[in-house]
């Protein structure tokens, strides 16, 4: 008798492992980088393009499911990061983890933590065009951003049909199009506003300052409150009048216009040119001035004194261009700190040959001094938390005893201490996941922080690694040298144009210098350069 079963199935392949997929993934795209599209037809090559953008929306989809995996098995801690955001941005290079994050929560399929049964996406429709390649990430953020912006009172059925709405209108629009769809169907469900209420309103209150631009500028946007757009009217209705708070004219009144003379704010106005955009601009520019000056900030912020912290190169000081960086890490341009610097309270930091460690502001206490915390900041590497890629401004970091902790009879010597962000400062220990942290004492990175995360016991060595954030103008110039002689060969004359340091002119005593500056040998130019900044200097 015939086995029928042995005769009519066909034995299927077994399914191939996921690094041989992968294997086979990397071959295909040697071949298309290697291949190019020039042998290729107009069609062919417009075809080209359009299944690669789909296979790059369908690998991150699939690539968001991996994040999902390695979060499940609690890879990230086995790595040795203390998040699944550190683990995205360091391990698996990811631009903008949190951005990321967000949308593989969205489009993403959980396991059900009872029964382990997948679960269905929070947005199923908009996932099921990710990970078909219909949508790409930008798109899927634009139908996020819509209905993140739904009312919580909306009943649920009408949430799933908008989420099915959008993710049926994403395949074909932009994400700029999504947005505007997205405007006229927010207004469909909600088209009195009267949906939406303080729970909304406080969800969506945001204010965000973006990064400098290259002329050292910057954007920012806000979704005001009721409350706060009150206040900020108001503001605008008494300091950004017409004549008031004019940073162009010295004989602009300065303040609120109630307090102003009439008649000198009436011949102001007349001089006005500026836009009201420009006005506003001034008004905010003229009250965060006189907080400051007030003093309503505090005293003190993480041991720095609360003002506009400062420090520039003294070759630019003295050419009055390039830029000079604050504690906050904000640029500004030469000319304008030395308009601020009127007013300025001035500190000089001397460093030893040019390196990073200062002559001598070390203390025998656990905490850090803000003379310490300025002489950090001057640092060429104190601008930035200095764990390797943080970039915290000093204004928001603390003193890490790098050397030897504390507790562990560390010193609070300026030699031994480094600017650490609170996170970063929390995970120095011995412990997997935890970094080991040094004083570097000799070579071109002496007096700079090594930090090192440690890995689980057997598991090989990660190396040392230093911040290298605050080298990016000095490695752009070393470049620029570089280039500038490849094209036009070396410089004669640069042999005899010394580069100009600041000498070693603080003297070893218990003390630093505060309010005068023992100053010896400045040469005319840097004593020119003293009185222009306002230096109290003593012989």
């Amino acid at each position: 008798m015939t086995d029928i079963a042995s005769t009519d199935v066909v034995d299927e392949p077994a399914p191939a492992e996921m690094p041989d997929l992968l294997d086979e993934l990397d071959t295909i795209v040697d071949k298309l980088q290697n291949t190019g599209f020039t042998r290729l037809s107009d069609a062919e090559v417009d075809d080209a393009g359009m299944r690669i953008e789909r296979a790059i929306a369908r690998l991150t989809y699939t690539g968001n499911q991996q994040i999902v995996e390695a979060d499940q098995r609690d890879l990230p801690r086995k790595s040795g990061y203390r998040s699944v955001i550190d683990y995205m941005k360091h391990r698996l290079r990811i631009a903008y983890p949190g951005k990321r994050l967000k949308q593989t929560r969205a489009t993403a399929t959980y396991p059900d933590l009872t029964t382990g049964e997948p679960l269905e996406p929070t947005h199923p429709t908009l996932a099921e065009a990710f990970a078909n390649g219909q949508v790409g990430s930008a798109h899927v953020h634009a139908v996020m951003d819509v209905l993140d912006q739904i009312p919580h009172a909306i009943p649920l059925d009408v949430q799933v049909a908008a989420e099915r709405t959008m993710a049926e209108q994403a395949v074909n629009l932009t994400p700029e199009q999504i947005t505007d769809v997205g405007s006229r169907l927010l207004a469909h469900l909600d088209p009195d506003g009267t949906l939406a209420d303080d729970t909304d309103r406080q969800r969506r209150r945001k204010l965000s300052v973006n990064r400098q631009r290259a002329d050292g500028t910057a954007k920012m946007s806000a979704d005001l409150t009721p409350e706060l757009l009150a206040r900020i009217t108001m503001l605008l209705a008494v300091w950004a009048k017409p004549g008031m708070n004019n940073p162009d004219d010295p004989e602009s009144p300065h303040g609120s216009i109630e307090n102003a003379d009439p008649e000198m704010v009436e011949a102001a106005a007349a001089r006005d040119d500026r836009s009201d955009a420009q006005r506003n601009h001034d008004a905010f520019n003229a009250l965060l001035k006189a907080v400051f000056e007030d003093g309503l900030l505090g005293k003190s912020h993480r041991g720095l004194p609360i003002q506009v912290i400062v420090k520039a190169d003294l070759n630019d000081l003295i050419r009055e261009a390039g830029f000079a960086t604050t504690a906050t890490g904000t640029l500004i341009p030469i000319p304008d700190l030395i308009d601020m610097a009127a007013d300025a309270q001035p500190w000089l930091a001397v460093f030893k040959d040019a390196t990073a460690v200062p002559l001598y502001f070390g203390r025998g206490k656990r905490l850090a001094t803000r003379e310490q915390r300025l002489a950090s900041f001057a640092r060429p590497d104190g601008e930035v938390c200095s764990t390797p890629d943080c970039d915290l401004s000093a204004a928001h970091v603390e003193m890490h005893h790098a050397q030897l902790d504390w507790g562990l009879g560390g010193l609070t010597d300026i030699t031994d201490l480094t600017p650490a962000c609170s996170k970063h400062n929390r995970m120095v220990g011995d412990q997997p996941g935890q970094f080991t942290t040094r004083m570097v004492r000799e070579g071109p990175d002496e007096g700079r922080c090594a930090w090192r995360l440690n890995a689980e016991p057997g598991a090989p060595p990660n190396p040392e690694r230093i911040n290298r954030r605050p080298d990016l103008p000095r490695r752009f110039a070393e470049h620029l040298r570089q280039v500038r002689t490849e094209i036009h060969g070396p410089d004669p004359a640069s042999g005899d144009q010394p580069r100009l340091e600041i000498r070693e002119v603080i003297d070893h005593r218990p003390e630093p210098p505060m309010r005068g500056l023992s100053v010896t040998e400045l040469s005319p130019i840097e004593l020119q350069l003293a009185a222009i900044i306002g230096l109290n200097t003593r012989r």
